[in-house]
């Protein structure tokens, strides 16, 4: 008497489909809803409100809505821009700005950094430091400018001066903020590995503090192009302050359009400079970029 011993079914299902060939499983990779809602070009849109702005201001500028006295059209400043780049004007002045805003964002970063390292680091330092920065902080630098002229004259130093109290506050906000704000226990683990003080400084509160320290450069950048025209105002000869100021006193407001255009640019070339810095720096920090 034999006795036959059947597979169970879910077996020979199993090793059915496993001998199949011709009943393929078919995988479809898995897009994110962000990636497939986004079908129109980023730059695309990122362009179109800018274009629909200078249309509609064309258009206002043709059907007299805007007089050319209270504000030129666009194809006139785009004539202007063309005739202050032609004679050279526009890029000596620019050299000059760019010049002034250098030396302020130098002194700047150098004054707010180390006033932050001092303040953030020791706590004798924050004593010492921190209370007189948060009230000159809340004075307007703009206020400060008669004080400058009587103190450095009228030539380059007040104007440097100025950009460079501009700068130094924000920055010094933002540093001392990162370094306080480093996880304790990123600390606890670093003394645990033995770190020393300089190196738990170097390896552990600098990197965290330096996501706080761009943003604060970011934002002294602006800052930094704001001083600017209020600095070039101060007896300035030369400048996209100085080209402002002239056309003021002429009324040509397709003028002053080209050198507000110019800080802007200058400005936003500026603050990609530093957000392609940080996309480099800060590789090791993932961050939630929108959907």
């Amino acid at each position: 008497m034999s006795i036959s011993h059947a597979p169970p079914a879910h077996q020979s299902d199993i090793s059915a489909i496993s001998k199949d060939e011709e009943s393929p499983l078919d995988l479809q990779p898995l897009v994110p809803a962000s990636a497939r809602r986004a079908r129109v070009p980023r730059w695309l849109r990122r362009t179109t409100g800018p274009v629909l702005l200078l249309l509609l201001w064309q258009l206002l500028s043709a059907a007299g809505v805007l007089p050319s006295d209270v504000l030129a059209s666009p194809g006139r400043i785009a004539e202007v821009g063309r005739e202050l780049v032609a004679d050279g004007s526009l890029p000596s002045a620019m050299a000059t700005s760019l010049r002034r805003v250098a030396a302020g964002l130098l002194f700047g970063t150098v004054v707010g950094t180390g006033l932050a390292l001092v303040s953030g680091l020791f706590r004798i330092g924050e004593d010492l430091v921190d209370a007189p920065v948060q009230m000159l902080r809340t004075v307007p630098f703009v206020g400060l400018i008669p004080l400058f002229i009587i103190w450095f004259g009228i030539g380059e130093t007040p104007k440097t001066a100025i950009i460079t109290l501009g700068v130094t506050f924000p920055l010094y906000l933002n540093v001392y903020a990162g370094i306080r704000g480093v996880d304790a226990q990123l600390i606890e683990a670093g003394e645990s590995l033995g770190l020393s003080r300089w190196g738990l400084v170097r390896h552990v509160v600098l990197p965290g503090a330096l996501p706080g320290a761009l943003t604060g450069l970011r934002y002294s950048l602006g800052i930094a192009w704001l001083a600017l025209v209020f600095a070039e105002q101060v007896n300035a000869d030369s400048g996209i302050g100085f080209l402002m100021v002239q056309a003021r006193d002429f009324l040509r407001t397709d003028v002053i359009v080209v050198c507000l255009i110019v800080y802007a640019f200058l400005g936003l070339l500026a603050d990609f400079i530093v957000r392609s810095l940080e996309r480099l720096l800060l590789q090791w920090r993932p961050t939630f970029t929108g959907r």
